[in-house]
């Protein structure tokens, strides 16, 4: 049986995450000393590479994770409020009763 988090704990979970970067790592080429990396991104509607030195790396592949790990516990924490706002909703309507009707009839009035 799966355990049940409470939005609360997703909170807590965003809060810890301490590095972000969009985009992806990539390889732009193999040199002797191995592989050269550059950084890929979209800003302000534009594809953006950098380049990223070696020893920066591993830095870049935590903080892309850390991104990666934003959007999932987002989508999450989303899903949620939205079950429960559907849920608070659905449990708000009643059964569909007729308007009370008045005990007199409802007169036109005349064009003159």
């Amino acid at each position: 049986m799966k355990s049940k988090i409470t939005p609360q704990a997703l909170l807590q979970q965003i809060a810890q995450i301490q590095q972000m970067e969009r985009g992806k790592l990539c390889v732009i080429r193999q040199g002797l000393e191995g592989p050269y990396y550059n950084h890929q991104t979209w800003e302000n509607g534009k594809n953006v590479s950098r380049y990223v030195p070696r020893d920066q790396v591993p830095a870049f592949q935590q903080a892309i994770a850390g991104y990666e790990q934003f959007q999932n516990l987002t989508q999450q924490y989303a899903q949620m409020v939205i079950d429960k706002t559907r849920a608070e909703r659905v449990c708000g309507f009643k059964k569909n009763t007729p308007a009370p009707s008045s005990s007199s009839p409802k007169t036109r009035k005349s064009a003159k």
